[in-house]
């Protein structure tokens, strides 16, 4: 597995209002291509964290995003 990209993005969070830094790394993996990896940030016992599987065309989008729609992949 090879780590291709990552990035900190800020965030205000809903229940609190203080900011926050989630966390995105897209990985390049053989047998599955592109794994993109999501947590928010917070301590592991309050750690919001996910895998997605992406195509090509995904990982490329994720890739160039502009810096105002990181993070869409939460959704």
């Amino acid at each position: 597995m090879q780590l291709i990209s990552s990035r900190h993005v800020p965030f205000i969070d809903s229940q609190t209002p203080e900011l926050g830094h989630a966390k995105e790394a897209l990985f390049r993996d053989e047998a599955r291509g592109f794994i993109l990896y999501l947590s928010n940030g917070q301590p592991s016992s309050n750690s919001d964290e996910r895998v997605v599987f992406l195509s090509l065309r995904e990982a490329l989008i994720w890739l160039n995003e502009p810096t105002e729609d990181w993070g869409s992949f939460w959704a």
